[in-house]
């Protein structure tokens, strides 16, 4: 296998691998810490608060937690199939963070319930947003990541095309 293509998936596992270790931790950690004892990190800013929710990130769809079950099930499958195909260091980044959220919310689904329908771990509390996860995070962050790297690179490949002549 090509040198770059190995680094780009091996990059990709390892941010994924890195997220949802942090993921698990800290869902361990606010289930043993929580649930009886909120803290505020900065008063009426961010804190920590023990809930769960069944549906997608930032509690969004709680009355249908089976379709993001699948839904995560989907993308895994497709970042872990095409983990080593060529790209660029940050999209394969990019990649590793919505692999390692959605890995991570998926598990939380499948041990905390019956089947794929089960409740996901939610903790960071910043007042003025629903209560959300590590993994909900990297899945955001992630995807943003990817849009802003399809922009540039879209841009860059226009500049790039010989000028079209005028008609």
């Amino acid at each position: 296998m090509e040198a770059a293509r190995r680094r780009g998936g091996l990059s990709l596992l390892i941010t994924a691998g890195i997220v949802l270790v942090l993921d698990r931790v800290t869902k361990l950690w606010a289930e043993r810490a929580l649930p009886d004892h909120p803290r505020d990190l900065i008063d009426g800013v961010v804190g920590f608060r023990y809930t769960t929710n069944s549906g997608g990130a930032f509690s969004l769809g709680d009355r249908a937690p089976i379709v993001f079950a699948i839904a995560a099930i989907v993308v895994c499958a497709a970042i872990a199939i095409t983990s080593f195909r060529a790209r660029p260091m940050a999209h394969a980044i990019a990649l590793g963070l919505v692999l390692g959220g959605a890995a991570g919310n998926l598990i939380d689904r499948i041990v905390r319930g019956s089947g794929l329908s089960g409740r996901v771990v939610d903790f960071i509390d910043l007042h003025v947003w629903p209560v959300f996860n590590i993994a909900d995070a990297s899945i955001v962050v992630g995807a943003l990541l990817l849009v802003f790297l399809s922009i540039r690179d879209g841009a860059a490949a226009r500049d790039r095309s010989p000028a079209e002549p005028d008609g």
